[in-house]
């Protein structure tokens, strides 16, 4: 059989699907952007497997789909994830082990996956407390790429006449039946039929556990806790990690019996405000608060050089993946983007030792010796705006490998970027696509840790509410700069004060 990449499959918006069932997206994941799955997949290929279907009591039982990978024994350890337990949480993230199955056999769902993907219960009960496990009563449909075989193994498997004898999915129509929902327990029961889609490698979060939550909180009330969120953290957790998250361990810094919500989102790598929600009402509160643009968001930027002051306009392409394209000039259905440069000022470069302390990656900036810190006041919030603004301005963060790369070749060649303003006329549609194509690739990947971004300063109802953030990580040079001064200073002044005085007579 032959084999396709995953990511080609996502990137047409379509889940893979094997004989019988199998999938690589579900619908319950459309609130979900693609970019940190289409870059994690880039590597993995999907294997098509032939058909076995048995009959048992008149049930249907189904393959699991298999990547192209030799996984290890129970007992063994890959990619720095022992199969044991997920904690101790490991340094680094390996490459991404996604399984998907139908069951063939109701039972507790903790049992079936042991069984099927020869995992330890133990091991197996950390993924479901994760949440990276999820169901759905019926299978999605396969992507327009299935075979005929495929899409003919699907309908069987689907068949009224066998959904029909599905007690629960009575009253629910197909559509319903395809969304998916986390497994909560692993006594769970699943029944014949049912969809399971298994992260056996989470996306893992270790800057969690260096971190002194309570120092990190800046204001707690009955209806919210304001955090100063650290980079290389998510606010909410990822689709297969609600465990490594601000809001899971923020609670339990707090000692909360509930736990906390997210009301809105910064990126991973950047540090600073958010709100988490008490109870669900606040969090309904706080969302239309920041639909009636009610919510003030000021930011902390430090760019790579000299950003204009005033107002900043660009658009954004209307596609859910990483990197977001930005484009000069008004484009139909993109989205407007605009944010205010309120200061700029120089500053010195962060030391390499704190690059290294907070994980700032080297992009291959020419130069090193200053960096200029802007406020900016966020005047429409799209995902990655401040970043690719000032990324298409020739001012690239300092330490975001995703946009600095692009912004060095733009600088390099003017003419690469399809939407700058040295953009390129082109003959015919296939060309300016595969220019795209080719800026997209100019790009590099989502930083690790930390970039030159903080959420410095956030507001409501006119200002009633307002909370700051502490000093940005990049100003720990600058007081370790003013303390070696200080010293230098306070030293020289000693040796002045115990020199002896020579006295000349006239």
């Amino acid at each position: 059989m032959g084999s396709m990449s995953l990511a080609s499959l996502l990137g047409s918006g379509c889940r893979s699907f094997i004989a019988p069932v199998g999938l690589v997206r579900t619908l319950a994941l459309t609130h979900v952007g693609l970019s940190e799955q289409l870059r994690s997949y880039q590597h993995v290929k999907v294997a098509w497997f032939s058909k076995k279907l048995k009959k048992k009591n008149k049930r249907v039982a189904c393959e699991s789909l298999k990547e192209e990978v030799t996984y290890p024994t129970a007992a063994s350890s890959v990619y720095g994830y022992p199969y044991t337990r997920l904690l101790p949480c490991p340094s680094q993230n390996g490459p991404p082990r996604v399984e998907h199955l139908v069951v063939s056999e109701g039972g507790p769902v903790l049992e079936y996956i042991c069984k099927k993907l020869d995992l330890p219960a133990q091991f197996v009960a950390d993924l479901i407390h994760f949440g990276a496990v999820y169901y759905a009563l019926v299978c999605p449909k396969p992507p327009p790429t299935a075979t005929p075989e495929q899409m003919r193994v699907y309908k069987e498997v689907t068949a009224p006449s066998v959904l029909k004898k599905r007690d629960s999915i009575k009253g629910k129509t197909v559509r319903e039946a395809q969304k998916t929902f986390r497994i909560t327990h692993a006594d769970q029961y699943v029944e014949d039929g049912t969809y399971l889609r298994v992260h056996v490698h989470p996306k893992r979060f270790p800057r969690c556990y260096d971190i002194d939550w309570k120092s990190r909180v800046i204001a707690v009330t009955e209806d919210f806790v304001v955090l100063d969120k650290p980079a290389g953290t998510t606010v909410g957790g990822t689709t297969d990690n609600i465990e490594e998250s601000c809001a899971t361990f923020t609670s339990r810094a707090l000692g909360l019996s509930t736990p906390l919500m997210t009301t809105h989102q910064i990126d991973n790598c950047t540090e600073g405000c958010v709100v988490l929600a008490r109870t669900k009402d606040y969090c309904s509160v706080f969302h239309g608060k920041i639909r009636e643009k009610k919510v003030k968001k000021l930011y902390l930027a430090l760019a790579a050089a000299p950003v204009p002051l005033g107002t900043i306009t660009h658009y954004m392409r209307p596609i859910n993946v990483a990197p977001r394209l930005i484009s000069e000039d008004s484009i139909e259905r993109w989205s407007l983007c605009q944010l205010e440069v309120m200061e700029c000022k120089k500053v010195p470069w962060p030391s390499s030792v704190i690059e290294e302390e907070y994980g700032v990656e080297d992009c291959g900036w020419p130069s090193k010796d200053y960096a200029y810190e802007c406020k900016i006041n966020l005047l429409t919030g799209k995902t990655h705006q401040i970043r690719a603004q000032l990324a298409a301005c020739g001012t690239p963060l300092v330490g975001d490998s995703m946009y600095m790369p692009a912004a060095i070749a733009e600088m390099e060649n003017p003419e690469l970027n399809p939407f700058g303003k040295h953009k390129k006329h082109y003959a015919g549609e296939n060309d300016e696509e595969i220019a795209v194509t080719e800026w997209m690739a100019r790009h590099g990947k989502e930083p690790i840790v930390a970039i030159g971004l903080q959420a410095c300063q956030i507001s409501w109802d006119d200002g009633e509410h307002s909370f700051e953030a502490r000093a940005p990580w990049w100003r720990e040079s600058w007081s370790s700069l003013e303390s070696d001064i200080i010293n230098m200073v306070k030293s020289k002044l000693y040796r002045i004060s115990t020199s002896p005085l020579k006295i000349v007579e006239q």
